[in-house]
């Protein structure tokens, strides 16, 4: 097939390198900063850097932009796509832009299925991609109504170039699960360097330091928008997590060894049952 990437980022850039290890596919690339798609054919990640009549002959077109940049693009230039092609998103969002493309599908007449890669780095740019990125990682689809053949075209896509386990939801279940697993993570390393003693740490710490804070390193222009466009399931799991804060806070305060023990020994059991 004919595939084409929009966008060489980390994520971009992984998906060209992934099919080119892994498959026989035609890699288009398309990238706003000429120099970076450049960069991406020197290295072999690309066949070719796309333009209008490439985008035209691509089979399957996966967007790698930030979540309202991917609904910017169809809209622009859905009049390029070819008939019956198979569109996909690697956004962290799906309430946002789902019901947006899947009417610019119907729209073009291209088929739509929400897609999103759970991999990543704490580094951002093409330079930082790798074919090896989605090894063993999961892959969230969310159909929108697309046909079975479609939706398994992508699933196999996507187990070809090393992903173990595809999962799919619909763009609510996602985006709540995703505040939980991914978002609010983010948000509590960042809270937690914001501490005076962050720039301190040297010397004091090891593993825990480096497990809570290591996605803290973050863009905060994509993050931003991957926050606020969910907000609504973000707060809900920010209010969980402020309130078991809270009750933990209450016992320390109040020297209630007993209360504090049993909060602790619940997050134990928690994690314990998961095996995980």
């Amino acid at each position: 097939m004919n595939i084409a990437v929009i966008g060489l980022g980390i994520i971009g850039g992984s998906f060209c390198k992934a099919i080119k290890s892994h498959t026989h596919h035609h890699v288009i690339g398309f990238n706003r900063t000429l120099s970076t798609a450049q960069q991406a054919l020197s290295d072999g990640a690309i066949d070719e850097i796309g333009d209008e009549a490439a985008l035209g002959r691509a089979d399957i077109i996966i967007l790698c932009m930030y979540p309202r940049a991917c609904v910017d693009y169809i809209s622009q230039n859905g009049k390029y796509i070819k008939k019956g092609a198979l569109v996909t998103d690697s956004s962290g969002i799906k309430r946002a832009v789902c019901p947006q493309l899947s009417a610019l599908a119907r729209e073009y007449d291209f088929v739509f299925v929400g897609s999103h890669p759970m991999a990543g780095k704490e580094k951002n740019g093409y330079e930082v991609s790798d074919g090896a990125l989605f090894e063993g990682a999961s892959f969230i689809i969310t159909p929108c109504g697309a046909d079975e053949k479609s939706v398994e075209t992508l699933a196999q896509l996507a187990a070809d170039i090393g992903f173990a386990r595809i999962t799919l939801s619909d763009p609510e279940e996602h985006d709540r699960m995703i505040a939980f697993t991914s978002q609010l993570p983010h948000i509590l390393a960042c809270a937690y360097v914001l501490s005076p003693c962050c720039p301190n740490h040297k010397g004091f710490s090891a593993g825990s330091y480096r497990d809570v804070s290591r996605v803290a390193n973050i863009n905060s222009k994509l993050w931003s928008e991957l926050f606020l466009e969910n907000r609504t399931p973000l707060v809900e799991e920010l209010e969980v997590l402020t309130n078991n804060l809270s009750r933990i806070v209450d016992a320390v305060k109040q020297n209630d060894k007993k209360t504090l023990a049993a909060l602790l020994e619940e997050g134990h059991r928690v994690k314990q049952a998961l095996g995980e």
